[in-house]
C-alpha cells in the first residue's frame, strides 16, 4: 500500500510553516527513495499544533505536531509512515483532547478530507442533504429548515427559515442566493476554513437555498485577503458543475442551480448585507436603507437570499439527518452548533465546534487554556472588533445569542479575542472608535461624524481634560451611535465602548501626576 500523508494547505497552516513542512517531506521521501501520496488538506483547526502532519497507517491515522521542518529527517528516522513514536507525536487526531471534546456537525470533514475530490466527500456523508432535497417540494425543505432553528451564523442571529420562506413566497422572473465570505471580524476564520477545507459543503448548501426558494444562481463574495480560498471555491465550483452537482438539472433533477465567485474589494463594511449587495453589483459599498428588505428586493432588484458561509454549511447535515437532530444540541432560541474561534493572548487557539450552552468561562479557561503568557486574563472580546468586553465576572455567561445581549454583547460570528491584564482598554475603547471611522461608508451621519468625535473625546479622557465630563459625552455619543446608525458598524460600535467604560472604569482615569522634588 502506498503510504498517504496529509498536510495542511489551509492559510492558518501555511502561516505557521506548512509549505516548508511538505517541502522537506517531499525531498526526504525522493532522497530515500520512497513512494508515497501527499494529499494537501485543510486544517483541524487546532492551530496550536499547525503545522499538523497525519499519516495513513494500518491502524488508522497518526498525527504529528507541530512540525518543524527540520524534524522531518529524524520523523523519518522514527518510522512515520507507519506512525512510529516521535517528539511530535499526537496519536490519532480525533483523540487529541482539543479535538475530542468538540461536537463538529458542520466542521466533520474539515482537515480529514482531500478538499477537491468529490468521492472523499461523498465517502464521509456529503451530497446526502442535496439528493433528499432535489426530491422534496421547494416548501418542505424550508419547513425543515425553519424547524432546525438554524439562526444567521453571520452575527445577527436571523432565523435562516424565515428567509428562505419570504423569499420563497416573492414571485419574480429570477432570484438569487448570496454567500456573505467577506469574513472581517477580528478572531474569525471559520469562513475560510470551510472554504479551503471543505468547500463542496458550501456548494452542496448553496445548491440546496437554490432548489428551496427557486433562485437559479448564486454568488460566493469573498474577500479580497482571502486568495487562498477563492482559488480553492473556484476549482471546486468547476469539479461541482462537471459532475452535475451545478447546471440545468441539479443531480439529474428539475432543478437549475448554478454560482460563481465573486472577490470583494477589501472593505469591512462589505460584510454588511445591503453595502455586499451594492458591490456585487459593481457600485461603491454603501449600506441600502432597509425596506425593502434584500429578501424581496435584492441583487438587481429581485428576492435575494443572503447567508454567511457556515449558515449554508451547516444546511447540508440538517437536510441530512433532519430537523430534530440539528435543533438537539444547543438551549434556549440558540439550535445547533457554532464554531468558536478562539485568538488573541491565549494558550490554545483554534477553531472548537460545539454547541450552543458552554459558559465563557469554560471556552477561555478550560478549551482555550488561558492566556499564552501565563498571565491572568483581564477581558475577552466576543463578536469581533464591535463585541463588547466582558470582565471575568461575566464568565459564568452561557455561549447563546440571548444570553449576552442580555448582558449588552453579542456573539457575532462567535470569535473570541483574549486580552491579558497588561491590556489598557481605554486605548481599546479608542480603538473600536477610530476603526468605526476609518471603515464606515460615510452614508449616515451617526456613524461617520460619531467615530471621529468618539476618537477626539476618548483622547481627551486621556489626558486627563475633565475625564467625568468626556465620558458622559462618549456615552452620549454612543447612545446616538446605536439608535440613529443605518447598519451595525455604527450601531455596534458602543458595545466595545461602553462595556471598556462601565467594566474597566479605572483604566479611565488619567494617570497620576508625579510630585515634583523639593
Amino acid at each position: 500500500m502506498t503510504p498517504r500523508i496529509y498536510i495542511p494547505g489551509d492559510s492558518g497552516a501555511l502561516a505557521l510553516g506548512a509549505e516548508k513542512v511538505a517541502k522537506a517531506i517531499e525531498k526526504e521521501l525522493a532522497d530515500r527513495g520512497i513512494e508515497a501520496k501527499i494529499v494537501r488538506n485543510g486544517s483541524r483547526g487546532a492551530y496550536f499544533l499547525e503545522p499538523m502532519v497525519e499519516v495513513v497507517t494500518d491502524k488508522g491515522r497518526v498525527a504529528y505536531g507541530p512540525v518543524k521542518p527540520s524534524e522531518v529527517k529524524s520523523l523519518f528516522d522514527s518510522g512515520f509512515l507507519t506512525g512510529g513514536h516521535h517528539k511530535r507525536w499526537l496519536g490519532a487526531p480525533d483523540k487529541i483532547p482539543f479535538l475530542a471534546r468538540q461536537t463538529r456537525l458542520t466542521f466533520a470533514r474539515c482537515g480529514v478530507i482531500n478538499p477537491l475530490s468529490l468521492d472523499h466527500y461523498k465517502a464521509h456523508g456529503g451530497l446526502k442533504g442535496l439528493q433528499n432535497a432535489v426530491a422534496m417540494a421547494p416548501a418542505e425543505i424550508v419547513k425543515q429548515v425553519t424547524e432546525s432553528g438554524l439562526r444567521g451564523r453571520g452575527g445577527a442571529g436571523f432565523p435562516t427559515g424565515i428567509k428562505w420562506k419570504t423569499v420563497l413566497d416573492t414571485t419574480a422572473d429570477k432570484k438569487y442566493i448570496v454567500c456573505n465570505a467577506d469574513e472581517g471580524d477580528s478572531a474569525t476564520f471559520a469562513d475560510r476554513m470551510i472554504m479551503e477545507g471543505d468547500p463542496f459543503v458550501l456548494i452542496e448548501g448553496m445548491a440546496i437555498a437554490g432548489v428551496s426558494t427557486g433562485a437559479t444562481k448564486g454568488f460566493v463574495y469573498i474577500r479580497s485577503e482571502y486568495p487562498h480560498a477563492v482559488a480553492m471555491m473556484q476549482k471546486a465550483v468547476e469539479v461541482a458543475r462537471k459532475a452535475g452537482l451545478l447546471g440545468l438539472n441539479v443531480l439529474g433533477s428539475p432543478n437549475a442551480f448554478d454560482m460563481e465567485i465573486r472577490v470583494g474589494a477589501g472593505a469591512y463594511v462589505c460584510g454588511e448585507e445591503t453595502s455586499l449587495l451594492n458591490s456585487l453589483e459593481g457600485k461603491r459599498g454603501v449600506v441600502r436603507a432597509k425596506p425593502p428588505l434584500p429578501a424581496i428586493q435584492g441583487l438587481f432588484g429581485k428576492p435575494t437570499v443572503i447567508n454567511n458561509v457556515i449558515s449554508l454549511a451547516s444546511v447540508p447535515v440538517i437536510m441530512d439527518k433532519g430537523a430534530a437532530f440539528y435543533k438537539d444540541f444547543g438551549m434556549g432560541r440558540s439550535r445547533g452548533t457554532i464554531p468558536i474561534q478562539i485568538a488573541g493572548n491565549v494558550r490554545y487557539g483554534g477553531l472548537f465546534e460545539a454547541a450552543f450552552g458552554m459558559t465563557l468561562g469554560e471556552i477561555v479557561d478550560d478549551i482555550g487554556g488561558g492566556t499564552a503568557t501565563g498571565r491572568p486574563v483581564k477581558a475577552v472580546q466576543v463578536g469581533g472588533p464591535l463585541g463588547a468586553y466582558f470582565p471575568r465576572s461575566l464568565f459564568d455567561t452561557p455561549f447563546d445569542y440571548e444570553a449576552f445581549a442580555a448582558k449588552d454583547g453579542l456573539i457575532g460570528h462567535a470569535g473570541i479575542t483574549v486580552f491579558g491584564d497588561t491590556a489598557d482598554m481605554l486605548k481599546q475603547a479608542r480603538f473600536a472608535m477610530e476603526f468605526c471611522a476609518i471603515e464606515s461608508c460615510g452614508k449616515c451621519t451617526p456613524c461617520r461624524i460619531g467615530s471621529t468625535r468618539g476618537v477626539e473625546t476618548i483622547d481627551k479622557i486621556a489626558r486627563g481634560i475633565e475625564p467625568e465630563k468626556q465620558i458622559e459625552l462618549v456615552t452620549d455619543l454612543c447612545n446616538t451611535m446605536k439608535f440613529g446608525s443605518l447598519c451595525a458598524l455604527g450601531g455596534f460600535t458602543p458595545y466595545p465602548v461602553m462595556s471598556a467604560i462601565n467594566h474597566f472604569r479605572e483604566d479611565f482615569k488619567p494617570a497620576p501626576v508625579a510630585e515634583a522634588a523639593e
